[in-house]
């Protein structure tokens, strides 16, 4: 679902017990002045689809870069991460990719430096 969406309650009277958020435009604002503002929306979207009682999945272009300041967001259930995974595995190997993956899951950090792979 969009950030933005107004149906995010209507998913739970739907019947849905989780949705995932659209991540591109996130990603698509990352680095730019208008990071912090979607970040926000994507919080607040989470906040209001979790009050409802419906879990948060989130996914649409995740990657290393990204993907720690948006696990800020409280109660993220899942992140859809695979085709971003798979691409670093292809430059700096599988075993590297998700060790460089959990580091900035578990940690909440940037990822590590090109070195340290």
């Amino acid at each position: 679902m969009d950030a933005n969406s107004t149906h995010l309650e209507r998913a739970k009277e739907l019947g849905a017990d989780r949705i995932e958020l659209y991540t591109e435009p996130y990603a698509a604002a990352y680095g730019s002045d208008k990071a912090e503002a979607a970040l926000a929306q994507f919080a607040l979207a989470a906040r209001t689809a979790q009050r409802v009682g419906l879990g948060v999945n989130a996914g649409h272009d995740l990657n290393l870069e990204n993907l720690g300041e948006f696990c800020s967001i409280p109660n993220v259930l899942e992140v859809s991460i695979g085709h971003a995974l798979v691409s670093d595995a292809l430059e700096m190997g599988l075993f590297n990719a998700v060790q460089a993956y959990l580091s900035v899951l578990n940690e909440g950090n940037s990822p590590p430096s090109p070195k340290s792979y």
